[in-house]
């Protein structure tokens, strides 16, 4: 019999789900938001991740921009001739996965000096894995494991992603951010990015370029649990339906804004899928899908504010 777990999958993808019957796990276990432990067999970084820290450095001067359907970090950032790496720094309470539409972001100004004093500092983290998923069609969904081995939060957490020829040549490259703002203590999240028309046989390279630790003090995000998680995967292990409650202490400030992380692995480990919940409810029922092999179990961490 199949152990079920938590898993899924938000990056924009659609697998069928089977007829089939499928089996119910209840797990009454509480997942905190700190400490979260995962149990992912290594954390042995791989030969292809380069450990390069590149701090952003918010720069001064910056002008008032509204978030328009559409927008997305990477086309702003062209358009005001901005670093990705600039434009995330310069609004560090935003998700480049979550802008809100009429929101406010921070441009900087590409022509003013780097405001030194406002460097965060970095952090040197593992990654365990990297790993790309070509899609039927064409294309490349790219994955690299990161984790945070410290006892604080880690925030803006970015990667940059290389694909790779025969030759060791760079013919691809993007920017990866986590599904969520942070990573929380002793836990692991993976960046993603999408390769559009892009061949399965280039070799994929992970280059850590951030990673800020959250000073202890630090309340801006909330104490936010995960309770009562049933987990349904269906018989080829292709899609897993997860649901349950979202609870907070009493002391806690009521909280705007929720999101969930689940990470689906397969058998040796590696990730397969990545879905993230956004809601205000305190009940969550969603679905994670797996791009490659089967399902085995899904991880899950939570965010809130």
């Amino acid at each position: 019999m199949r152990k079920f777990f938590l898993r899924d999958i938000n990056v924009a993808l659609l697998f069928f789900i089977t007829a089939c019957a499928p089996q119910i796990v209840q797990n009454n276990s509480t997942y905190s938001l700190n400490p979260y432990l995962t149990s992912t067999p290594s954390l042995t970084p791989t030969p292809n991740v380069i450990v390069i820290l590149e701090t952003p450095i918010p720069t001064s001067t910056p002008f008032i921009y509204t978030i328009q359907s559409g927008d997305t970090f990477s086309q702003l950032a062209g358009k005001f001739k901005i670093s990705q790496d600039e434009l995330r720094a310069a609004n560090p309470d935003t998700s480049p996965n979550s802008m809100p539409v009429g929101g406010i972001l921070r441009i900087p100004d590409p022509s003013s000096v780097p405001a030194a004093a406002a460097t965060p500092t970095p952090v040197l983290i593992p990654i365990s894995q990297i790993i790309c998923h070509p899609l039927m069609d064409s294309g490349l969904w790219c994955f690299a494991l990161i984790h945070n081995n410290t006892a604080n939060i880690l925030e803006n957490v970015s990667t940059q992603i290389n694909l790779l020829d025969e030759n060791n040549s760079i013919v691809a490259s993007q920017t990866a951010f986590t599904p969520l703002n942070i990573i929380p203590a002793n836990s692991s999240l993976p960046v993603y990015v999408f390769f559009p028309d892009t061949p399965a046989n280039l070799k994929p390279q992970a280059q850590l370029l951030s990673a800020v630790q959250l000073n202890a003090n630090n309340t801006r995000y909330l104490p936010a649990q995960l309770n009562n998680i049933i987990t349904q995967i269906d018989w080829d292990g292709r899609t897993a339906h997860v649901s349950g409650q979202i609870y907070f202490p009493p002391e806690s400030k009521a909280a705007t804004q929720i999101w969930i992380a689940a990470v689906a692995y397969d058998k040796s480990g590696q990730v397969v899928g990545l879905k993230r919940w956004e809601g205000t409810t305190l009940q969550f029922n969603f679905t994670v899908s797996s791009l490659a092999s089967a399902i085995d179990r899904v991880e899950f961490v939570v965010e809130a504010r």
